[in-house]
């Protein structure tokens, strides 16, 4: 005699036919379009979407590019510039007028000088004027020469200290 096996309701039993009926739907869901599976096509982008191969702004960018967008991004453009005028002194007015003064500060629109004696502050007082238009040419700036209106970035005033800052 042979003996039919018993349902007694055992979970091995029901969790394969839970796994079968699984994956008939699978199947059916695959043999009608996939609704809601995309079968390994490719996905297309969404408006706003982050991810990709392509470059965006998050790589590694150069210093070349990315400091000039830095300084601008900040408002450093003028600081920056009257920096390498500064950087440049002794070129833009001469070697002889940088051995006795040093640019110290610029601060809204007034560029600091420090002379080495009184008598060389007053010979820069004297060629302030000159050294403003020379100075605010390297800037690419310019100012009218009648008090006309302020150009952003120039320099607008060469104080001149002597060497006890007076």
């Amino acid at each position: 005699m042979n003996p039919q096996p018993v349902d007694d309701g055992d979970a091995a039993g029901s969790g394969m036919d839970l796994a079968r009926a699984a994956l008939a739907a699978a199947r059916a869901r695959g043999r009608d379009g996939g609704a809601g599976w995309n079968g390994g096509r490719r996905r297309t982008a969404t408006p706003g979407q982050r991810s990709g191969s392509g470059p965006d702004e998050r790589d590694p960018q150069l210093l070349s590019s990315a400091i000039p967008r830095l300084i601008e991004d900040r408002g450093w453009t003028v600081p920056a510039a009257v920096g390498g005028v500064m950087g440049r002194w002794s070129e833009i007015v001469g070697g002889h007028i940088a051995a006795h003064c040093t640019p110290v500060e610029f601060h809204d629109g007034v560029l600091t000088v420090r002379t080495d004696s009184a008598a060389w502050a007053t010979e820069l007082r004297m060629l302030a004027p000159q050294l403003l238009a020379k100075l605010n040419a390297e800037l690419g700036t310019s100012r009218s020469a009648h008090g006309g209106r302020d150009t952003a970035g120039a320099i607008a005033t060469l104080k001149v200290v002597g060497p006890g800052g007076r």
